[in-house]
């Protein structure tokens, strides 16, 4: 079995933002050489997230709603967390609910997607930089 690592490094410029990484994942496979196995794709920090879903700006936007419904940003004084001087308790929510990671299955050296599957970058307290992990394991 073989195995490949490799870290994508983002640093967007809103705090909040996603971004298709599709295609550097799949740069990330080829370079790989694997053809049948598992790819893992995780964020490397705990106010940001990877996930799948559909490539369409209106639904990033129903994105946005509705995890500011779920957890605004502010009032800051909202969190306890940002008793400790943060202004990011939000963040760490939102991330919970939109997951750390995602697996996809490596079918014939490309990633067996559903219809309309890509992979985003999901950023709930940016401009800074951040890490996500590609690891992919097969033969």
């Amino acid at each position: 079995m073989k195995s490949y690592r490799k870290e994508l490094w983002f640093n967007l410029p809103a705090r909040r933002g996603y971004v298709n990484i599709t295609p550097q994942v799949e740069s990330c496979l080829r370079e790989s050489g694997i053809r049948e196995g598992l790819c893992l794709v995780n964020a490397m920090h705990i106010t940001a997230s990877v996930f799948i879903n559909d490539d369409e700006s209106g639904l990033h936007r129903d994105f946005e709603r509705w995890l500011e419904t779920l957890a605004p940003e502010k009032p800051y004084t909202r969190y306890d967390h940002n008793l400790s001087g943060e202004d990011n308790g939000d963040a760490h929510l939102k991330r919970s609910v939109m997951g750390r990671e995602t697996i996809v299955a490596v079918t014939s050296g490309r990633l067996d997607f559903g219809p309309w599957e890509q992979i985003f970058y999901g950023e709930f307290d940016g401009l800074r930089r951040k890490r996500v992990l590609v690891k992919i394991i097969g033969e």
